[in-house]
């Protein structure tokens, strides 16, 4: 009577439990199971591990909008060498530097020269790379052309033009000829005339061009640009149009100028129609929109959402894959008769009749 008692107090127990329990064979262990689990958490550890890195990564985002800035001042920075003493050109003295240097690079100047130009094939191969160099630029960074490492004795033949110079924000342009500068009320003129043309000689080297504010670190299309001239009067053209950019990053925040640029020359030769004046000029324009360039990041919140799908993904994956294998192995197996479906012999020791083998009837034993 105790004992029946207390078995309906159990009965009773289970029926007011509120929380479903799960059949017991779900809580079998079986070698396939644990299989299924070390791979599935083997796969969210190495899915999660990999998330992480997405997570901790940045990406630039491009957005354009119409510059209304009109009044500020263009800045462009400038460091050329032209293969001709500083004596002869006529330069922009009034904001730049004039230098007596010698035209050929060390051998030091010469590899990073090399190295410049390989950065700049690959720049304008794959456009991506420059979301890199946004994103690793630094203030600081040995962006230009470095000092000798010889001291050299032959003598010195070129002009290196460096500096900065402020204009207004219109399409204008600025060139390196030969001559003293003549200003007049509709420019100016230059007075060559007591210059040899065969002393003529506009090859040059661009080490640096950019337009706004100097960013360390930021590679623009005319760096390590280098041209020798194949005549005494040759004229060298680059058309430049500037896009104002403002940069916001994790390391640094600028208004700067992006610009692509279109080259051409040719060879000064009145006689066969080609007129102009020898020299390096530089037209720019300035476009109407402007591009904003922001790094941004993955937020947290994004992150773990993430890695709860991943997790969740896995063990529902998993699970499916796992029933339907076993569904398949069970049938397989009933079809053919194997594993728990193989058919079991009956012993006679075991108080069974064995199915295979005949018992002795009485009279037999007899």
């Amino acid at each position: 009577m105790r004992r029946l008692n207390r078995k309906k107090a159990l009965n009773f127990v289970k029926e007011m439990d509120a929380f479903p329990k799960v059949p017991e064979s779900y809580v079998e262990t079986t070698a396939s199971g644990g299989t299924v689990s070390v791979l599935a958490f083997t796969a969210m550890a190495l899915l999660a591990f990999f998330e992480f890195f997405v997570y901790r990564d940045t990406w630039m985002k491009y957005e354009y909008e119409v510059d209304k800035d009109f009044t500020s001042k263009l800045r462009i920075n400038i460091d050329i060498t032209v293969a001709m003493r500083c004596q002869c050109n006529d330069a922009i003295t009034h904001f730049t530097t004039l230098l007596q240097v010698i035209f050929e690079l060390s051998p030091q100047q010469r590899l990073w020269h090399r190295t410049l130009l390989l950065i700049q094939n690959h720049l304008r191969e794959e456009h991506s790379l420059q979301d890199v160099l946004f994103r690793n630029i630094m203030k600081g960074a040995p962006t230009a052309l470095p000092p000798r490492e010889d001291d050299p004795t032959q003598p010195l033949n070129a002009c290196r033009i460096h500096g900065h110079l402020y204009v207004n924000k219109v399409a204008g342009n600025f060139h390196i000829t030969v001559g003293k500068a003549i200003p007049h009320p509709r420019g100016h003129a230059h007075l060559a005339a007591l210059v040899s043309h065969e002393t003529y000689n506009f090859s040059h080297r661009i080490d640096h061009l950019s337009f706004g504010e100097e960013i360390p670190g930021i590679l623009n299309p005319l760096d390590g640009t280098e041209k020798v001239s194949a005549d005494h009067n040759q004229m060298f053209q680059y058309f430049i149009t500037i896009v104002p950019t403002k940069l916001q990053t994790y390391k640094v925040s600028a208004d700067t100028h992006q610009y692509s640029v279109t080259e051409r020359e040719r060879v000064i030769n009145h006689a066969a129609g080609s007129h102009g004046v020898s020299g390096i000029f530089m037209k720019y324009d300035i476009s109407s929109l402007m591009v904003k360039v922001t790094e941004q990041h993955m937020p947290f919140w994004q992150f773990l959402v993430r890695l709860c799908g991943i997790i969740g993904g896995i063990f529902s994956t998993t699970g499916m894959l796992h029933g339907l294998v076993g569904f398949c192995v069970d049938v397989v197996c009933c079809r053919f008769k194997l594993g728990v479906y193989k058919p079991k012999s009956m012993s006679v020791f075991d108080g069974h009749v064995n199915s295979l083998t005949p018992l002795l009837s009485e009279n037999a034993e007899h």
